[in-house]
Formats: C-alpha cells, sequence, structure tokens
C-alpha cells in the first residue's frame, strides 16, 4: 500500500442519498485500497449552523452509521469525531498566526454572505460568526495535523485546500523546514453525478432525493414516485430519455441493463414493471447496508466504542505532531 495519507471529513447531515453513495461516499472509501486513509466527522465545523444539541448528536450519529453500513472498516482506517481531538484547536491557533486576515476575505462562503447582505441592504457582517469566517484555518488544522498528502474534495472545497497549502508554505518558509505536509486535492474521477427523482441532478434542494437506509415499504414508495413520462403500455421507449433507466444503470450489470434496455424498445412494458425491477435491483444491493445501519442506530453505545477507539488512535498521532511543532516553534 501506498504510504501516503489520505484525509476525508464527513459533514454530519443525517442520513446520506444515492447521490451521496456514489458521488462521494464510494469514492472516498476506495481511497483506503491505495492511502493511509483517515476520515473524521466535522463535528465543530457543524456548530457554525447547527445549535441544537440534540440534532447535533443525532447527526453525528446518523452519518458514523450510514458510513460504517456502506464499508467503512475502523480496524482498517483511522475513523474519529473532530471533536474528540483537541489538539486540532492548538495547531488552528498556530496557523491563525501565519493567516493573513485578506486571505479569510477571500473564502468563498463568506464572500458569499457578505455579498448577499449587501444585497438585502444589512450590515456586511450581519450573521457572520467566527467560526464561518475562520472555516478555512480549522480545516487546514483538520488536515495539517495528520500529515495528509491527498484530500479528496468537490469543487467548492478546493479553495480551501489552497489556503491550507498556502498557510502551511508561509510556515515552513519561515522556519526554513518542512514542519508541515503540504497537500493535493483529488478530484474523484469515478464520482457519478446521480439523477434525482425528477431527472435533475439528485440534491436535497431539490427535494428529489432517495434517502439510502429508509424502511423497505418507504424506499419502495420513493422508488415508484420517479418521474416519467405519460407513454402507454404497449408503446416502444427510450431508456436512455428514462430517469427509472438512469438509477437501473447505477445497480446493473451490463447484461442486465441490455435484458431492460431490449423490454423499453420492444414495447408492451408500463412504467410500474420498470420501476418494479429497478426497486428489486436497488433493494437487494442495499437491503444489507440498511440492515447494519438500523442495528448501529439502534445501539448508539457500538457506535460511541468505534469512535472512541478511534480518538485514541488519533489523538496518539495528534500529540506527536503537535509535540513536534511546539519545539521546532520555541514553546518546548
Amino acid at each position: 500500500m501506498n504510504q501516503k495519507v489520505s484525509l476525508t471529513g464527513i459533514k454530519p447531515t443525517g442520513m446520506p442519498h444515492l447521490g451521496n453513495y456514489f458521488g462521494a461516499i464510494k469514492p472516498a472509501l476506495e481511497l483506503a485500497e491505495k492511502y493511509r486513509a483517515r476520515y473524521f466527522i466535522a463535528d465543530y465545523h457543524a456548530l457554525n449552523t447547527i445549535r441544537d444539541p440534540k440534532m447535533l448528536r443525532d447527526l453525528t450519529y446518523e452519518v458514523a452509521a450510514a458510513w460504517l453500513a456502506c464499508g467503512l472498516n475502523p480496524e482498517d482506517v483511522l475513523f474519529y469525531r473532530q471533536s474528540d481531538v483537541p489538539e486540532t484547536f492548538e495547531l488552528s491557533t498556530i496557523l491563525m498566526a501565519f493567516t493573513a486576515k485578506g486571505l479569510m476575505n477571500r473564502a468563498h462562503a463568506y464572500k458569499a454572505m457578505v455579498q448577499s447582505n449587501e444585497e438585502n441592504g444589512k450590515d456586511l457582517d450581519f450573521g457572520v460568526n467566527m467560526g464561518l469566517y475562520t472555516y478555512p484555518v480549522l480545516m487546514a488544522a483538520d488536515i495539517l495535523l495528520f500529515d495528509a498528502d491527498v484530500v479528496p474534495v468537490g469543487k467548492d472545497q478546493k479553495q480551501h485546500l489552497e489556503m491550507t497549502a498556502d498557510i502551511a508554505q508561509v510556515i515552513n518558509a519561515n522556519y526554513n523546514n518542512k514542519l508541515l505536509t503540504i497537500p493535493e486535492a483529488i478530484f474523484h474521477s469515478t464520482g457519478q453525478v446521480v439523477q434525482g427523482l425528477d431527472g435533475r441532478k439528485m440534491s436535497k434542494s431539490y427535494n428529489n432525493t432517495i434517502p439510502l437506509f429508509v424502511p423497505e415499504k418507504k424506499f419502495r414508495k420513493i422508488i415508484n414516485s420517479v418521474v416519467t413520462n405519460s407513454q402507454g403500455v404497449e408503446e416502444p421507449k427510450d431508456p436512455e430519455a428514462c430517469n427509472v433507466f438512469a438509477l437501473y444503470q447505477l445497480f446493473a450489470t451490463e447484461e442486465e441493463q441490455a435484458v431492460l434496455s431490449a423490454r423499453y424498445r420492444e414495447g408492451g412494458m408500463g412504467w410500474g414493471e420498470a420501476k418494479g425491477a429497478l426497486f428489486e435491483l436497488m433493494n437487494e444491493q442495499i437491503a444489507p447496508m440498511r440492515s447494519v445501519y438500523d442495528s448501529l442506530i439502534a445501539d448508539k453505545g457500538a457506535i460511541d466504542l468505534i469512535l472512541q477507539a478511534g480518538a485514541e488512535k488519533a489523538r496518539d498521532l495528534a500529540s506527536k505532531k503537535i509535540s513536534f511543532l511546539r519545539k521546532e516553534i520555541g514553546f518546548a
């Protein structure tokens, strides 16, 4: 295995949907085949917007259970909760001393909020907390603390990773030594854009998602709500222009796709039959993961034990890095 380190931050947004799985979770988990992989739940980042303690705890459990159900093996990779590693915040303080305010002013999230306030005639900093403003520094600490070589990011996170590299380079140049590893971004070519129920990109903002682990009865109902056209049963249908078939392709072998495609083109197949085939195939593959998810949610103590074990390993690595930095900087 490559000795380089990959690091993935997981936002506690609750149960993921199908688009999350194929677009982010599956490719992120595949990094463990090539790198020494670390995965962390970014609960301190979530604190910027989630102020309800029960909600934050529940969302953390849900996202932990989901990734474990999707195949994350805590025996093979490092899996921990951000708030269990206080060394992150010591490193954040160190990084702050080398981070220009102008750099933070250019962060996309901050600029977007300022622009929105300006357009709505509000004070430019209305609603801006320091957690949001310094978000890129905390993200940099998450990455640099564990000497991550590569970080999978979406287009919206590319700027934050560039900022991380900038901050690390400033520190390395100041001490004329490689104190911090300069990370590189990975943009998953394998990450798929998944169509939602209405044919648009699957997104919570469009309300067109297929949650991964809802009960089977509800799952069938959701699949039956996939939008189709008004063609009758006897009419031939084009599989390439069909939301049902687009979802079917995510789970089917080439042979299975060819069989259903032929049924489309020859006519005599209604949308109910097509959706039934989609449900059966999807449920066959998702049901085992759903079973793991349900058992973990029913026994949150099991999740606690996994996260506690991960925290101990993470703190061991983090404390060594902080001890090294304290000595090099002049604190020890």
